[in-house]
């Protein structure tokens, strides 16, 4: 793999171009905005997410930027607080805080500096994507019209061409590339050039979003607040020092809302500059087929989620971390569990955003007063406390036999994507903990105490206590007292052999 034109310079593309560029594949990223969107949308990373973050090298940056989380209230119409679902603030399982808050112009910038650090990469902005053509495609997909050249030093051939506008100046000019990745949000231009359509999974509502800078500090509880009031059903947080956003579930047939009134209870007499004021449809979707070729749909372009369990840009960033190690593997057969182990996590997380959105928003009446018995029961009972506050991130799954792209019936454990040769090493996937990430305690290692993953490289790693079970696979590390002093990851060894993959999920263990 030599070259990925990627299309699309939001989150999730220009994080598909560091993860790329880090492990040597040439990226062109192409947008049709000049600049960055300066207004905030996305809001919350967990601490899985976070982890991509750090593998990007930008997650010290993030955490000063960012706040974490408490966790969750929910309040009835009068603002009283009906179930409270705390988090602990402090390092999680994977060396982070379960919950983080930001706003994603700062996400936006850090991702942007880290990209421009990068030799092997090049940004066009103000370059609208007109075609994609590759051997075996669609006619409907092929460019039409004359072609002008690149202007880019060796990217003449490839197993596709992209075709874009020079939005300025008008010229038409094309790229080949090995691979294209569609990164190009909702209203995808790749979705519908590999001719995908959108799977509609019934959920569907408009709702109010105001972000604001408050005049001094609100004093609010520091998690995200949902009011369970079928009349307006509202979300608030704190994003920042003085930031907060709201959102305001609108009625059917509504067309104006006085945003001063629905921020009154929030604000009494604080003065707040509001920074945006957009009208979003929160939809639930996902693509029949995320990719056609040599051609891939990553994050909005391949699923659309509610926010309400905040895995929106988490899944994309997901996408791009699990196709990237692939893609740079250069085994051909990796690429076909793409689809087949994102699409079906994908899916699961929107299902819990649907749910969870009916269960705080949804009813009517006679059904919100029976919500406030059964959430009140849920806060006194500490074993499904501790379920609400439990990740949302499901394992992953891709049944297969006798190759890596052959799909079968799911299968209940293992059947995970495998390094060329790996099960002919005698190292097959499976095990109870296979398809989950692997925490990410402090090591020891090299005299310096870091996080796991800066120890585990990106590559793939055996870890074992006193010998292994298994030939190690990829960089093997014996997990004694002297590298794990806290005794976190031998607890969660218990004398097992793990194989990581370079996405620190597990293969087998």
């Amino acid at each position: 793999m030599d070259r990925v034109v990627i299309v699309g310079a939001g989150p999730v593309g220009v994080a598909s171009a560091i993860l790329l560029a880090q492990r040597g594949i040439r990226c062109l990223v192409l947008d049709r905005y000049e600049e960055p969107y300066p207004l905030p949308r996305a809001v919350h990373v967990d601490d899985e997410v976070l982890r991509i973050l750090q593998e990007i090298g930008v997650a010290d940056e993030f955490l000063r930027v960012s706040r974490p989380g408490l966790g969750l209230r929910l309040l009835d119409g009068r603002h009283r607080v009906m179930a409270e679902f705390r988090r602990d603030t402090a390092t999680g399982p994977h060396g982070y805080p379960q919950a983080n808050m930001f706003d994603q112009p700062d996400l936006e910038r850090l991702l942007r500096t880290r990209l421009a650090e990068l030799d092997n990469v090049e940004l066009i902005g103000g370059a609208e994507v007109t075609g994609v053509t590759w051997d075996g495609a669609p006619p409907g997909a092929r460019a039409q019209g004359g072609e002008g050249g690149s202007g880019i030093e060796g990217w003449g051939g490839g197993a596709a061409r992209v075709r874009y506008t020079v939005i300025r100046s008008g010229d038409v000019r094309s790229v080949g590339a090995d691979v294209v990745l569609g990164c190009d949000g909702a209203n995808s231009t790749v979705r519908g050039i590999i001719g995908a359509r959108l799977e509609d999974l019934r959920f569907e509502e408009r709702w109010l979003v105001v972000d604001g800078v408050c005049d001094r500090d609100l004093g609010a509880w520091g998690g995200v607040h949902q009011v369970c009031d079928p009349r307006r059903a509202a979300t608030f947080m704190q994003l920042g020092a003085l930031r907060y956003r709201w959102e305001f579930r609108l009625r059917p047939g509504e067309s104006t809302v006085d945003v001063d009134t629905l921020l009154t209870p929030w604000l009494g007499t604080i003065g707040v500059r509001v920074v945006r004021r957009a009208e979003y449809t929160f939809r639930a979707r996902i693509a029949d087929r995320w990719r056609a070729g040599p051609v891939f749909l990553l994050g909005d372009a391949a699923h659309q989620t509610p926010p309400f369990i905040g895995q929106g840009l988490g899944a994309g960033l997901r996408d791009a971390y699990n196709l990237a190690w692939k893609l740079a593997d250069g085994d051909p057969r990796l690429l076909a569990t793409y689809e087949a182990e994102r699409k079906p996590h994908a899916r699961a997380q929107i299902r819990l955003a649907i749910v969870a959105g009916w269960a705080m928003t949804g009813g009517q009446d006679r059904a919100a007063a029976v919500r406030r018995v059964v959430l009140g029961a849920i806060w006194r009972v500490p074993g499904l406390k501790g379920l609400a506050l439990r990740s949302t991130s499901p394992p992953l799954r891709l049944a297969r036999r006798r190759g890596l792209g052959r799909r079968t019936r799911p299968a209940r454990r293992g059947g995970l994507a495998g390094q060329a040769g790996l099960a002919d090493s005698g190292v097959a996937g499976g095990g109870r903990r296979a398809g989950r990430l692997a925490p990410q305690p402090l090591v020891v290692w090299e005299g310096r105490t870091v996080r796991l993953d800066e120890a585990l490289g990106d590559r793939w790693a055996t870890l074992f206590c006193g010998r292994p079970a298994v030939a190690p696979v990829g960089r093997a590390i014996e997990v004694t007292p002297e590298l794990d002093p806290s005794g976190r990851l031998r607890r969660w060894l218990r004398g097992r052999t793990v194989v990581l993959r370079p996405d620190r999920v597990v293969h087998r263990g």
